[in-house]
C-alpha cells in the first residue's frame, strides 16, 4: 500500500495533521474511532467519502511512522 498518495500534511488544513487526500479527517480521528472499537463498515458508512484504500492507507501510515519512532514506554 502506497500511503503517500491518499494521506497528505497542509499547514492550512488542521494545521499540518496528516489527513485523507481531499477531506479533512486526519489519520489520528481515523485510528481513535478503530480504537474506539468501530470497524471498518461502520466508518466507511459514516464517512461516506471514504474509500477502504483511504483507511488501508491509514493504517499503512500509522505502521511505518510507528516503526520510525520511539513509542511510549510501558511498564510491566
Amino acid at each position: 500500500m502506497e500511503w503517500r498518495e491518499r494521506i497528505h500534511s497542509d499547514p492550512k488544513i488542521l494545521s499540518g495533521k496528516p489527513v485523507v487526500v481531499g477531506t479533512r479527517l486526519s489519520v489520528e480521528f481515523l485510528l481513535r474511532l478503530f480504537a474506539a472499537g468501530w470497524t471498518g463498515d461502520q466508518v466507511l458508512r459514516n464517512y461516506p467519502n471514504l474509500k477502504p484504500e483511504d483507511l488501508r492507507a491509514v493504517f499503512a501510515y500509522a505502521a511505518e511512522t510507528a516503526h520510525e519512532e520511539r513509542g511510549l514506554t510501558l511498564r510491566p
